[in-house]
């Protein structure tokens, strides 16, 4: 066995430990097991929102604690074959490769490590708005809708349209959308921001072309169990007709419900039911996970108010270009990741986006830092 396998073993043992106790393996296990014991109650399915966050908590944990458990034991045998391989060299070939499965293993058990802040194992609410561009920007935002659902889809997420608005002549002005699945809200958070789209045109007869944006908006989907201030009296309530098919299945009654948070300017819309009571419910859930995610923004910000520059992230700030035209590729203004096939992002394909976010991160804190 060659010295170099030897000491990847090693680091790779290091980094295990290190792992367990950055995750704070030994604290994970106790809450597990509480959850469990919660779920074994006869009760528990008496309120089925608190069930279902019990739930959602429960997945959370096991997709990081077996894992790891799963890489812990696989070390352990590491060992053994490591040993054989000593003895009789006809295990060389199988040991490298296992040490080699070890470390990508580890690798998106260190990413999903990154996935450690307050909201980060809630759903998550996204919504989308095309801005400037004209119908090309509709049809943009309409595409981005398609993509991240297509994303969600592939990773065994559940997808729940909560607003939609049409545009007359293509695509949407807006849409929300609930992502729920284990640590949505924690790979999405990154996606807020604006997506700048160039490409010819089909909305233009010289074929000339065209450069779109929409604006992404990503917040925590908010249990109710937990507790967001908001002042009834800071909050204006608007209701109007729901916009929808025509003949019978036309909307005869302002059942949509619009909510403005004074203080801030956040403003919800909701229109998906036909139900004004259900709206305004799902319109003043919309609301919380705003309102969570600008204490949470505002909590980053002052732990990071001693350092002098600040990446540029937000509702606002350009963060990745797609090319239709002259070529086909989609990067990161960020991360720099980049992607040269256009058609496989709008297909779903983002989540070396998002990984490459997590750890961009990372290296933002670290450079502010220093």
């Amino acid at each position: 066995m060659d010295r170099d396998t030897i000491d990847r073993a090693e680091t790779i043992r290091q980094r295990l430990t290190q792992l367990q106790d950055s995750l704070d393996y030994a604290a994970k296990k106790k809450t597990l097991a509480a959850t469990e014991a919660k779920m074994v109650a006869p009760d528990f399915w008496d309120n089925q929102e608190i069930a279902q966050t019990v739930v959602g908590q429960l997945k959370s944990l096991k997709s990081i604690l077996e894992p790891l458990e799963a890489c812990a034991a696989a070390v352990g045998d590491l060992d053994a074959m490591l040993e054989m391989a000593e003895e009789d060299d006809s295990f060389d070939a199988e040991a490298k490769a296992e040490v080699a499965r070890l470390e990508a293993e580890l690798d998106q058990l260190e990413l999903k490590a990154l996935l450690n802040g307050q909201h980060d194992a809630c759903g998550a609410l996204v919504s989308i708005h095309a801005r400037d561009g004209g119908t090309d920007a509709n049809d943009w935002a309409e595409m981005l809708l398609r993509m991240y659902s297509h994303w969600a889809a592939e990773h065994d997420y559940t997808v729940e349209l909560i607003d939609r608005a049409d545009n007359e002549e293509a695509g949407i002005n807006s849409a929300t959308f609930a992502v729920r699945g284990v640590m949505a809200y924690g790979y999405l958070k990154g996606e807020s921001g604006m997506h700048r789209l160039v490409r010819i045109s089909p909305f233009n007869s010289e074929g000339k072309r065209q450069t779109s944006f929409a604006a992404v908006d990503v917040s925590p989907e908010i249990p109710d169990s937990e507790e967001v201030e908001i002042d009834e009296e800071d909050v204006r309530i608007d209701t109007y007709r729901a916009s929808g098919a025509g003949g019978q299945h036309v909307n005869k009654t302002d059942s949509a419900i619009r909510l403005t948070h004074l203080p801030t300017g956040v403003v919800v819309q909701c229109q998906n039911e036909r139900s004004q009571h259900k709206n305004r419910a799902q319109a003043w859930k919309m609301l919380r996970s705003r309102i969570a995610r600008i204490e949470e923004e505002r909590r980053e910000a002052e732990e990071a108010a001693r350092y002098k520059t600040q990446a540029k992230v937000g509702f606002g700030s350009q963060i990745r270009n797609y090319f239709l035209h002259p070529d086909q590729r989609v990067k990161d203004a960020r991360t720099g990741h980049y992607v040269g096939s256009f058609h496989a992002v709008m297909d779903g394909d983002i989540q070396g986006f998002l990984d490459a976010y997590l750890r961009w991160r990372v290296g933002q804190g670290d450079q502010e830092g220093k």
